[in-house]
């Protein structure tokens, strides 16, 4: 289940990154309120999965899923450059998210 907070909480990041963009530096009301709110939940999201994902592995997940995600958003919608080594890199990272999640052992939480 904590993947799965954290995948969820990655989609959330995209939408808070988004929004950002959209804001037009906090100009715009509906984009600023949707960073608020979207990046709201994908940290609580993020605090949920950190439950049973050690830090460094949900935190790196949690930033490659919104870093990818987000890049793509940029390319699809944003008309960012798009050129096969930066396409390579985005997979590169996707590949290591599904490693971390491979080679990931659920952590016992370890305060009480």
């Amino acid at each position: 289940m904590a993947w799965i907070y954290l995948l969820v909480a990655g989609v959330f990041e995209i939408g808070f990154t988004t929004c950002l963009k959209l804001s037009e530096a906090f100009t715009r009301p509906l984009p600023s309120v949707g960073f608020v709110v979207l990046g709201g939940i994908s940290f609580w999201l993020l605090t949920q999965a950190m439950k049973d994902i050690p830090l460094g592995t949900a935190y790196a997940a949690w930033t490659g899923i919104g870093a990818g995600g987000t890049a793509i958003i940029g390319f699809v919608f944003f008309k960012d450059p798009v050129s096969a080594w930066r396409i390579f890199f985005i997979a590169l990272l996707i590949a290591s998210i599904v490693g971390l999640k491979l080679v990931s052992i659920t952590a016992q939480p370890t305060v009480s």
